[in-house]
């Protein structure tokens, strides 16, 4: 019922910057929850960041201090802010989106919709 299209991504040297974009289309709502994965080889996919549709954020520890997320003011578009990159930042990153409120969770099992991921590669 949500399509979600995402771009940006790519290879960058450790340090570098990069910001991943993610445009939702359908039935998406002014109360729906939108959020930022990853997900490394053979294993399960990692929450990151969750923004609902009035600015509240909560962005996983690890990443705080570096990575920043926003939303437009329509609430259809999503943005993943990443810098400082490191080698252990390498993976496949994914958009989601929930036509429900946020639970905070950083479950995937929120998330119905899913955007068709980018690789982000960070060299040393």
């Amino acid at each position: 019922q949500v399509h979600l299209v995402q771009s940006g991504g790519g290879s960058v040297q450790a340090g570098g910057s990069l910001t991943l974009s993610c445009v939702a289309s359908g039935s998406i709502r002014s109360r729906s929850c939108m959020a930022w994965f990853r997900q490394y080889p053979g294993e399960e996919r990692e929450g990151l960041s969750v923004m609902d549709s009035i600015g509240g954020t909560k962005i996983r520890d690890s990443v705080k201090s570096r990575f920043t997320i926003s939303r437009d003011n329509a609430g259809v578009s999503a943005y993943l802010r990443m810098n400082n990159l490191t080698p252990e930042d390498t993976a496949m990153y994914y958009c989601a989106a929930s036509t429900r409120l946020c639970s905070w969770a950083f479950s995937e099992y929120e998330f119905a919709s899913w955007g068709q991921g980018t690789q982000v590669t960070v060299s040393s």
